[in-house]
């Protein structure tokens, strides 16, 4: 009886924890692996490669929620630790985002599959979107706490559960989810906005967070664009406008965001780099030609360099077994 308690405690005390921001990834190869399958469309590139990202992209899924879902049943204080965090609470949120992302990945393949994880992860996003929503409602928040990954409960969860509710054909949950999406944008940006000019500048181990702040205005313009029919019209270009400039500004602040060594934090950047690319894709599926067509030409060719290189740099902390950070303190000074 003591041998099964030491080798229960022992088990217990090895199992792996990952944090919740881990599902970064998803995003990150779902939003590649959809610029490769309109790429292929469009350029009659091969197609076994964008479908081969979207396995890829499934299996790492299936592996983080397994080792989540552990992480709640074997390490419950580290998850409630993480849950009651001020800042990284908030990439909870991209467990269900990333079920909904999987559900588009092999909606050509299983669509009722496809249609159960989107309900659940359309559920799960504005069920967690409410909770935290209200948390900040009630106030007392520390101003040095607000990051981009504010975005992540409300706007994320809006926009890409506007997208899988379109692909999958109900539109007029789309345009819901979408309204959800864009609004929540607008109210937070002037928030975020207001912190990173006035108060002292992120922490370093934070900084990536920042490529979350491309996200809202480049996914938006792709949720619109599938709530929408014919030729992009102005307001689909101007949100892909508003994009650029903050991918230009992000290019601006390169040096200043890489000061801190390599780690999984990167990841933060590659949905909104693959969603501008993917913006631009749809643009030129939908018609436009002259400087789109060069554009989606030179943004498809940096989301896979820029992504491409995030998740070598992965692999390799994943061979050199510096995958995991490190423990997460229970308050931010």
């Amino acid at each position: 009886m003591r041998k099964s308690r030491l080798k229960f405690a022992f088990l217990k005390s090895n199992r792996i924890t990952i944090p919740a921001s881990f599902f970064s990834m998803i995003l990150g190869l779902v939003g590649l692996g959809s610029c490769w399958r309109v790429a292929a469309k469009i350029w009659y590139l091969p197609i076994w490669i964008g479908e081969s990202i979207m396995l890829l992209a499934v299996a790492v899924w299936l592996l983080l929620l397994l080792l989540y879902v552990s992480k709640w049943l074997w390490a419950r204080e580290a998850a409630l630790t993480e849950f009651e965090h001020p800042v990284l609470c908030c990439f909870i949120g991209l467990v269900p985002v990333s079920t909904v992302l999987v559900g588009l990945a092999i909606a050509p393949y299983a669509h009722a599959i496809a249609v159960s994880l989107f309900v659940i992860g359309a559920i799960g996003q504005l069920s967690f979107g409410v909770y935290r929503s209200g948390q900040l409602w009630m106030g007392g928040l520390n101003p040095e706490t607000i990051t981009p990954v504010l975005y992540l409960p409300t706007v994320a969860g809006g926009f890409v559960s506007a997208i899988g509710a379109s692909t999958l054909g109900y539109r007029e949950w789309s345009a819901l989810f979408f309204g959800a999406g864009i609004f929540s944008w607008l109210a937070l940006e002037s928030i975020i906005m207001h912190r990173l000019y006035l108060l002292q500048a992120l922490p370093i181990s934070l900084r990536p967070t920042l490529g979350i702040q491309l996200a809202p205005p480049v996914v938006g313009c792709v949720a619109y664009l599938d709530i929408t029919s014919a030729r992009p019209d102005t307001f689909a270009q101007i949100l892909f406008g508003y994009g650029l400039l903050q991918a230009l500004i992000l290019l601006r602040l390169l040096p200043w965001l890489l000061q801190q060594p390599f780690a999984v934090s990167y990841w933060a950047l590659t949905f909104g780099v693959a969603a501008l690319a993917l913006a631009s894709l749809r643009f030129v599926e939908r018609g436009m030609t002259g400087m789109m067509a060069g554009l989606a030409v030179l943004l498809f060719i940096s989301a896979n360099i820029v992504i491409g290189s995030i998740a070598l740099g992965t692999l390799r902390l994943l061979l050199q077994g510096k995958l995991l950070p490190p423990s997460i303190p229970a308050k931010v000074p």
